[in-house]
């Protein structure tokens, strides 16, 4: 019998290329067809591998999520950056690579990123998504996120509504 290893822990400078993969091909799979295409690639190739090498040592948390020594996604998090909600953290973004999406991995990432927010003293967390991303409203609703506010987000002339789930 085989066991299949799945770690958390934090992004480091040598992940910086497997990060900066896994981001654009979730980004692709998740909104080409949503966000126009030429602010998509322009916002996937600035995150390019010295992109994520210096966020791995920036002021927001990086996660990652190891399945049998692949990245298989990360997340990102630290301080709300609504200063008008009560949460006072913010998990700023949770992308996985599509073959690694829909398997449960999400809510062992998600649980992470919550609990080290919590356990840094953060009272409650927002993350925010596109309106129309349907996978992620369906996930970010079954992990017990509540939609209580909303905004607006330019992408290249096209502006797309973003909801803000909450959990106190």
């Amino acid at each position: 019998m085989k066991t299949l290893s799945i770690e958390v822990r934090p992004g480091l400078p040598r992940d910086a290329a497997e990060i900066s993969l896994v981001h654009r091909l979730s980004w692709l799979h998740t909104y080409s067809g949503l966000i126009p295409h030429r602010p998509l690639n322009e916002m996937i190739d600035r995150r390019n591998a010295n992109w994520w090498r210096k966020a791995t040592g920036g002021p927001s948390t990086l996660l990652i999520i190891e399945v049998a020594g692949v990245i298989a996604g990360y997340a990102t998090l630290g301080l709300s950056r609504a200063r008008a909600l009560p949460q006072e953290g913010e998990v700023y973004e949770i992308y996985f690579r599509p073959e690694y999406q829909g398997i449960g991995l999400g809510r062992i990432l998600f649980g992470e990123a919550s609990s080290l927010l919590t356990s840094l003293g953060c009272r409650g967390l927002v993350v925010w998504c596109l309106e129309d991303c349907a996978q992620a409203d369906r996930f970010f609703r079954n992990a017990g996120g509540r939609d209580i506010c909303e905004g607006m987000e330019d992408f290249g002339g096209k502006s797309l509504k973003k909801i803000g789930y909450v959990w106190n």
